[in-house]
């Protein structure tokens, strides 16, 4: 087990005693937007901020929720400041655990979110949270508690904890969740009980050192990292990144920030909200042979289109930097039925830093009446 750093949350801790402020954020995907909670003050990011309030009752909380469904680290990267920085957080718990995959190029864009988020100017303290596919025991904890023990960010694992007591006949898993991942009411409250958990061990330690620097060390709850070391206190500057790190500076262009050239695609500036917020400020194409074309300059490039469960949906064929013979189709039909996903696919990762050109085109599949083509973004770095 790695040594972790409890400076930024016993900074909160402190500061929540003393009757301070603070922004309580959650990020990441459907679990923590609330997914399957029958109301949001059910949810395991609503709890875990209640628990906050209910223990230093003479501080001011402010609440930050940015999980968006279906999403993976490689968005989250790329919307960190309009979603969640700009709302200077004290403390951030992050999950992608179940939307990523497990591999280096996860890990990679989930190296990025780390270490924008403790590079940020409120110098807030991290938890990273890994759930679990209750069916399988997969997620991607692997990878992205590897990038949180090379930053000293302590984790808390379903896999490691929740998941091993359905496992041991604790818990059957039909209690829990109704399709093996998203948890129902009283899963979404087992999953706050492990993160309250770990930090009743903090304040537990901070109480009985008396306000001490040299108290003792206190064991790391099931599930999280182990021993503390210091590397986020005043003055402490982030390692050499363990990975290539293209992705920490990660941007996201739509409408407000990129002008394509158009021929019949149509620049979306209708006001929405509720889940159709994440279907805007794009470009929409409706009939085949619609055409668009960026220029950008990256190394690193995605499109983010959506994919629909309104059948058919019409499809485009992608080519960068002129090379029709490495054509791709982006296919706007979407083989799950949960909902329209927001969907982001690379196109270019770690190619060559300079000018690039993307441009799309409708296909005709000859099928009447089919869903547009949406194009939300192009993700950079």
């Amino acid at each position: 087990m790695g040594r972790i750093d409890l400076t930024r949350i016993r900074e909160c801790m402190r500061r929540a005693e003393e009757g301070g402020e603070l922004t309580i954020a959650f990020f990441g995907g459907s679990i923590t937007q609330g997914c399957a909670a029958t109301v949001h003050e059910k949810t395991y990011a609503y709890h875990v901020f209640e628990w906050w309030k209910q223990t230093f009752p003479k501080a001011g909380f402010h609440y930050v929720n940015a999980g968006i469904g279906g999403t993976t680290s490689h968005f989250g990267v790329s919307r960190l400041t309009p979603d969640l920085l700009m709302y200077q957080p004290d403390l951030a718990v992050i999950d992608f655990s179940v939307n990523d995959e497990g591999n280096e190029f996860f890990q990679e864009t989930y190296e990025g979110v780390l270490r924008r988020i403790l590079g940020w100017k409120s110098k807030p303290a991290v938890l990273v949270l890994n759930n679990v596919f209750y069916n399988t025991g997969e997620n991607a904890q692997q990878y992205h508690n590897a990038a949180a023990d090379w930053y000293r960010v302590p984790h808390v694992s379903m896999k490691d904890t929740l998941y091993q007591k359905v496992q041991a006949g604790v818990y059957a898993m039909e209690e829990l969740t109704e399709d093996a991942l998203h948890p129902n009411n009283l899963g979404h409250e087992l999953v706050a009980e492990e993160i309250i958990s770990f930090f009743r061990q903090i304040l537990k330690s901070m109480k009985e050192a008396d306000g001490k620097e040299s108290g003792p060390r206190e064991e790391a709850a099931p599930g999280t990292a182990a021993r503390e070391t210091n590397l986020h206190g005043t003055g402490g500057q982030l390692p050499p990144p363990m990975t290539r790190n293209a992705y920490e500076s990660a941007r996201r262009l739509t409408i407000r920030e990129i002008s394509p050239e158009l021929t019949g695609f149509r620049a979306d500036t209708e006001e929405k909200t509720g889940h159709l917020d994440l279907f805007k400020n794009g470009w929409i194409g409706k009939r085949a042979g619609d055409r668009l074309r960026f220029e950008v300059t990256a190394s690193c490039i995605a499109v983010q289109y959506r994919k629909s469960v309104s059948k058919p949906a019409l499809r485009a064929k992608l080519i960068l930097d002129e090379n029709d013979g490495e054509s791709r189709i982006l296919d706007g039909n979407f083989e799950e039925d949960w909902g329209d996903c927001l969907y982001l696919e690379p196109i270019l990762h770690h190619g060559n830093e300079g000018m690039h050109s993307i441009k799309l085109e409708i296909l005709d599949d000859g099928a009447e009446n089919a869903a547009p083509f949406y194009l939300a973004s192009l993700v950079i770095a």
